[in-house]
């Protein structure tokens, strides 16, 4: 069953009543122009849409934070909040995916960190590093090795970032963290150590909370 985001239930209302009313309006002088307005409210619901989804990971393994086709996976010398090595896996959103964003793996968020910035093609990847976003750092359940970001890009179209989780909040895999409106990007960085496995490609498609993306080495 499809619901609708509650971070988008001002807007599906709102287009609701403005469409409904140019939908009735189109009718009375030409019933086919009604056609528009629905279709045109159609995209809105479908874009909004939020559906409930059941996750489940195996110890090691980290689920994507969203749903949408991967742009790149970067390894990283350093990363600052990693604190060492790290990869990165790029996620573009586009107008059809689901935008609900979603934590990786069971574990408690250490910080939370909004930084303006601009508005490039969220493709590319350049676009985490220069665009407004919205990191969240979590440390895992044990054994999976951290800290692992996961961090809200916005895009050419994307104006505002949604976060529902704030620093000591204890998560798990696929649980809920926030939503992104419109066009946008979502990244997934973690350590890059002997024995980690990156499970995804560019071009392939992801879904939140359901598509492992990479899985980590840990003690039996």
């Amino acid at each position: 069953m499809l619901w609708v985001a509650k971070e988008g239930r001002y807007e599906v209302l709102t287009a609701t009543v403005v469409l409904g009313a140019l939908a009735v309006a189109a009718s009375m002088w030409f019933w086919p122009a009604a056609l528009l307005p629905a279709v045109v409210w159609l995209a809105v619901f479908w874009f909004f849409r939020d559906p409930k989804r059941e996750t489940s990971v195996a110890v090691g393994e980290l689920c994507s934070p969203a749903d949408g086709t991967v742009t790149d996976v970067t390894p990283l010398d350093r990363h600052e909040d990693i604190g060492g090595p790290a990869v990165r896996v790029g996620i573009f959103m586009s107008l059809v995916s689901v935008h609900a964003n979603r934590a990786p793996c069971p574990g408690r968020v250490r910080t939370v960190a909004h930084r303006p910035g601009v508005f490039l093609n969220a493709r590319s990847a350049d676009a985490g590093g220069r665009n407004e976003s919205n990191a969240l750092l979590l440390d895992p359940d044990p054994p999976l090795p951290g800290p692992i970001e996961v961090r809200q890009v916005a895009g050419v179209l994307a104006r505002r970032i949604v976060c529902h989780v704030a620093p000591g909040d204890v998560v798990a895999a696929g649980y809920r963290i926030g939503f992104i409106k419109f066009g946008s990007r979502a990244e997934l960085v973690i350590p890059r150590l002997p024995g980690t496995e990156v499970l995804v490609k560019a071009g392939d498609p992801v879904f939140g909370g359901l598509t492992v993306l990479a899985r980590q080495p840990v003690a039996k």
